[in-house]
């Protein structure tokens, strides 16, 4: 004979909690980013581009640290609300889709960026960045135009320099000759 057991509402109300509690754990988060390691020179801009996936709307939560200094830099929820920190007022852009613009980079800069993407419920998961920032040396950039503009405007007033004192070299050469030469004696012409 079969056995057919009637499940309890207890019994039911137990697995769907499980399972709920299963698909809730189950990838409710994902941070994920095609490019983790930076390196841009001073002054130009950076976008630590990530892809958030979450069941709901998710907090999105951003961090520098260095050596020297740990820092928050701001939180969003996507298309809802933007806190960025006073020090990155005026030079972080929060994205929707979770990522972050930074621009005008200075050499402090340069550490590791943490993304901390949080549900409602507090389940997070993190991703992290490594920004490089390379100085260029401007002045030396500068000295070495300035430096061949110099020298290509004296080649320039040599050459011409040259080019005049060939001309009066000539010209000298030629008032000399017709110095030289007998001058012209007023003959007189006998008829024939």
């Amino acid at each position: 004979m079969w056995h057919f057991r009637i499940w309890n509402v207890k019994d039911v109300s137990v697995l769907l909690s499980i399972a709920l509690c299963l698909c809730h754990a189950a990838g409710a988060i994902s941070v994920t980013s095609v490019q983790r390691n930076l390196i841009r020179s001073v002054q130009e801009d950076v976008l630590f581009s990530v892809n958030v996936t979450c069941s709901c709307v998710p907090t999105v939560h951003w961090t520098f640290m260095s050596a020297a200094v740990s820092r928050a830099i701001g939180s969003w929820q996507p298309g809802v609300y933007a806190n960025i920190t006073e020090d990155y007022s005026s030079r972080v852009k929060a994205c929707d889709d979770g990522s972050m613009g930074l621009s005008d980079l200075r050499l402090q800069d340069a550490g590791f960026y943490v993304v901390t993407v949080q549900d409602p419920a507090g389940n997070s998961k993190d991703l992290g960045f490594v920004l490089k920032v390379t100085e260029v040396l401007y002045e030396d950039l500068q000295y070495l135009s300035v430096s061949a503009l110099v020298l290509t405007g004296l080649a320039g007033l040599l050459m011409l320099t040259m080019w005049l004192l060939h001309k009066a070299c000539r010209k000298f050469r030629a008032w000399r000759r017709r110095k030289r030469m007998p001058e012209a004696d007023e003959t007189e012409l006998q008829r024939l």
